[in-house]
């Protein structure tokens, strides 16, 4: 066959390396997007943070909206949380006098001639993982800097050790159960494994030596606040705050020991809160069972919650959503102004007197490699523009859809899936996954992830859709409701659901109490 050439002309897809870093701020939370940005000043010499705020048209926000400043279920935790699900949280009651500001149009931006347009969303793809949610707490003090200043449990108890005579070396015993302790203030290893560890499997006399120290230092141990530290399990941690509060008589001492009589029981009993079992067993009263039984449940099975660090849990909303005027008199919905929070916006420019230099000396050694780091600067500005634009449109487009839960609550939630926004916006939908994935939005009652807002929908008789999220709030409500002594099965539930007009089958109906962390009935029930 002859050789020969030929032309084609076709069209095909390119990721550049302007729509690659697109893609990858997108997706970024704000914490990474801020070590991205510290990142890119610190390698690109065009690049400086400004201490002037952003022109805020950049960000699609009109002068007028700027915001205020401001799984398994153990005998533990059906002690403890008693599976009793905690009433809905309505939106009722909440009346705020401000001004109107703009509804859901479209920024406008003011480009740089030189920058290159954005990359198109349509061509950006990615997967969604779970939501999560994290209610506001409603706290005024910075929650960044009462984290930084949480002492830990280990300094804690270093700092009580100190205030103690002892040997050296029955301080540095002391000194290693505290580093042994887990995050609950538990001492989770035995005490001889502990001292093999240190002293090796052949030393027996020094192993024997180690535990004698161990046991000595434990004592001391469960002595410093708070009470209960030290403990191997959790009857022992019972036992020790019991045992305190008898000391320094702040209870009943007759309940106090009846407590501690049903802490040397097996917990499964007191986890199915079988009182009459109970009553037998400790030889008194129904009543007083009952007392004690209340008296265990105010107790704390994990002494070192409170000391346990937070700062990786605090949530830095990226869109603030709060009521604009009165409410509607047709239908008692209150208008909504989305905005963008303006301490999560990067303030950044190009250097100045850096560009103007480099005009200046077109044609130099290292010309071309400077200009392109000009252009990844602005490229970098302009792709975080583009981010923010992004959230803002989607958050915008959420809060129209989802109106009826900003104020009447969970059980308003309409049913809304990934394609319904992108559709509206002419997004690809894995766009709308990476905008709403680690992304968060502070309403008038509570702070959410944007995925919160996307939920499947189950039929109704009429032949609508319920959202999953009402559904769940519906079963809360009913297993707050519920009696004691004869707790609603999850086919009661289903039924009962039924009676709604909503079809969930059982086995849905336990999916979504085991998503809420409700225990089965079995196990709320009071006997």
């Amino acid at each position: 066959m002859k050789p020969g050439l030929s032309l084609r002309v076709s069209q095909h897809l390119a990721l550049t390396p302007q729509l690659q870093q697109s893609i990858r701020l997108l997706q970024l939370s704000t914490l990474e997007l801020s070590q991205e940005v510290e990142q890119m000043l610190d390698e690109n010499p065009f690049l400086e943070r400004t201490a002037e705020e952003a022109p805020r048209e950049e960000f699609g926000l009109e002068a007028a909206d700027t915001p205020p400043q401001a799984d398994d279920y153990s005998a533990e935790d059906a002690i403890f949380s008693g599976a009793q699900s905690a009433s809905l949280a309505g939106a009722e009651g909440q009346n705020e006098s401000e001004a109107p500001g703009a509804g859901a149009d479209e920024p406008d931006w003011s480009g740089d001639g030189t920058v290159e347009m954005a990359p198109n969303d349509a061509e950006w793809g990615g997967d969604a993982p779970a939501r999560t949610r994290n209610d506001a707490e409603g706290d005024d003090a910075d929650a960044t800097e009462l984290a930084r200043s949480h002492e830990s449990l280990t300094a804690f108890l270093h700092r009580q050790a100190l205030s103690l005579r002892l040997s050296e070396v029955d301080c540095a015993a002391l000194r290693f159960l505290i580093e042994s302790l887990n995050d609950d203030g538990y001492l989770e290893e035995p005490l001889e494994e502990l001292a093999i560890a240190l002293a090796g499997p052949d030393d027996l006399e020094q192993i024997e030596e180690l535990v004698h120290r161990f046991t000595v230092a434990q004592r001391l141990l469960q002595s410093l606040e708070p009470t209960g530290v030290g403990a191997r399990n959790l009857a022992e941690c019972l036992t020790l705050q019991l045992k305190a509060l008898e000391a320094d008589d702040e209870a009943d001492p007759d309940v106090v020991q009846t407590a501690l009589t049903i802490c040397q029981q097996p917990l499964e009993m007191l986890a199915r809160r079988d009182v009459r079992r109970l009553t037998q067993v400790c030889g008194d009263g129904e009543e007083r069972t009952r007392a004690a039984m209340a008296l265990i449940a105010r107790l704390e099975p994990r002494p070192g919650r409170k000391f346990v660090d937070v700062e990786r849990n605090i949530i830095v909303p990226d869109v603030i959503v709060r009521k604009a005027g009165r409410a509607n008199g047709r239908d008692g919905q209150h208008n909504f102004i989305v905005q963008l929070n303006p301490d999560v916006m990067p303030r950044l420019r190009v250097h100045d007197i850096y560009a103007g230099a480099l005009r200046g000396h077109k044609g130099g050694e290292g010309h071309q490699g400077m200009q392109q780091r000009l252009q990844e600067a602005r490229w970098f500005i302009k792709n975080i523009q583009q981010r923010f634009d992004t959230i803002l449109r989607v958050s915008r487009a959420i809060v129209e859809r989802q109106k009826n839960f900003f104020t009447h609550g969970e059980l308003a939630m309409r049913p809304l899936v990934l394609r319904d926004i992108a559709d509206e916006l002419g997004l690809h939908e894995s766009t709308i996954s990476r905008v709403t994935t680690a992304k968060y939005m502070a309403t008038p009652i509570g702070t959410y992830e944007l995925k919160y807002f996307f939920g499947s929908g189950l039929g109704t008789e009429t032949g609508g859709n319920a959202s999953s999220t009402a559904v769940r709030a519906l079963i809360k409500q009913f297993v707050s409701a519920e009696s004691p002594t004869k707790p609603l099965s999850d086919s009661q539930i289903a039924e009962m659901l039924k009676e709604q007009g909503i079809e969930c089958a059982r086995r849905t109906v336990a999916k979504y109490r085991e998503a809420l962390k409700i225990a089965p009935a079995n196990l709320r029930k009071a006997l």
